[in-house]
């Protein structure tokens, strides 16, 4: 117990600490943490301070998947191929927040983010809590007003902000995107209608459109 102390107060991420100290599983360790350290992992390596973070890691559809609210609303929905990978990214992000898992009420609320993941085309009723610059924000509530089975561009993005030349800065915004499918940047592609990159992996991208429409059988038509 006193190594897995040590290790938190040296290490720059919750999970390096955990393997540091013996543990093979970042879930087990979180289910006994609060035993063992008399707060969540998050938490004393933050010395107690600061914003609380609830997460949980799950599969989905698309692989690995992990999800994270603050009590104002889901901060992070991330995605992957690792989910160790996916809590050292929320580390990286929240890096003196209190990061809480093993939650049971939680996991009741990420088991809903999860299945609007798996089911996008319905209407998501959580509140989020997403942290970014005022243009980032723009960018990101221009893609929420893309119906399910539709695709802009970049430039689609850049015209309905009012702002026709930052098409680049666009690109970057989408890229900066913490919250998955729910801010849905994979329905941007290019202008010739291909799909561009898409930091989840452009296999998920290609799943999420072609879910969005029927079967997949049809494209998804061009919005605006």
């Amino acid at each position: 117990h006193r190594r897995v102390r040590d290790n938190l107060k040296g290490s720059t991420t919750v999970t390096g600490a955990i393997h540091a100290s013996g543990y093979g599983s970042s879930g087990r360790f979180y289910a006994g943490s609060k035993s063992v350290l008399g707060m969540r992992a998050g938490q004393f390596r933050a010395g107690g301070t600061h914003a609380d973070i609830k997460f949980a890691v799950g599969q989905c559809s698309l692989g690995a998947i992990l999800v994270a609210a603050t009590a104002k609303g889901v901060a992070a929905l991330l995605l992957g191929d690792d989910a160790e990978i996916l809590l050292r990214d929320l580390q990286d992000r929240f890096p003196k927040a209190k990061l809480i898992g093993a939650d049971p009420a939680f996991e009741m609320l990420a088991a809903k983010v999860i299945a609007f993941v798996d089911s996008p085309r319905g209407k998501f009723d959580l509140p989020l809590n997403v942290r970014g610059t005022a243009f980032q924000h723009k960018v990101w509530k221009a893609l929420q007003a893309i119906p399910a089975g539709s695709t802009a561009s970049y430039s689609d993005i850049a015209a309905m902000i009012a702002m026709p030349k930052a098409v680049r800065a666009v690109a970057q915004a989408c890229g900066a995107n913490p919250v998955a499918v729910v801010i849905p940047c994979h329905r941007v592609v290019r202008t010739d209608g291909a799909l561009s990159g898409y930091r989840w992996g452009i296999e998920s991208k290609r799943k999420l459109l072609d879910r969005e429409v029927k079967g997949g059988v049809s494209a998804p038509r061009r919005w605006g």
